[in-house]
């Protein structure tokens, strides 16, 4: 997987939705200087600690939840352990983003979106990191 950015910042906290739809994720707040169109990439995210995960990053405002707001890069760390590694907040991340999966968009049921997650999870996986 080629590297497309790289992003570091401070783990935020959000509105947990993702941990309430099955895939919680990890915040950064970003402006449109980060280079990278709102959607759905294939990346790796490095923790404090070295350790690197695969993961499914949404870039963007949250369009199923949100027309207007703050632009987030959301980072769904696949076969994350967080009860073993403890919480995220206020950690430094690196956050190197790869392919584009699909552009960000709304859904017509929040059932739609958590199948649609599911799929992309499932298309990050099996990219070769």
């Amino acid at each position: 997987m080629g590297v497309v950015s790289v992003v570091d910042g401070i783990v935020l906290h959000g509105d947990e939705r993702g941990r309430k739809l099955g895939f919680p994720t990890a915040n950064l707040a970003i402006g449109a200087d980060v280079g990278l169109a709102d959607g759905v990439y294939a990346g790796v995210v490095e923790l404090e600690d070295g350790t690197h995960h695969v993961a499914a990053i949404s870039v963007g405002r949250r369009p199923q939840y949100y027309k207007a707001g703050e632009r987030l890069l959301e980072a769904h760390l696949l076969d994350f352990d967080g009860a073993a590694h403890g919480e995220l907040y206020g950690e430094r991340i690196r956050v190197r983003v790869g392919e584009l999966v699909r552009e960000q968009r709304s859904f017509g049921s929040e059932s739609e979106l958590v199948e649609q997650i599911a799929r992309d999870v499932e298309y990050v996986r099996a990219i070769p990191v």
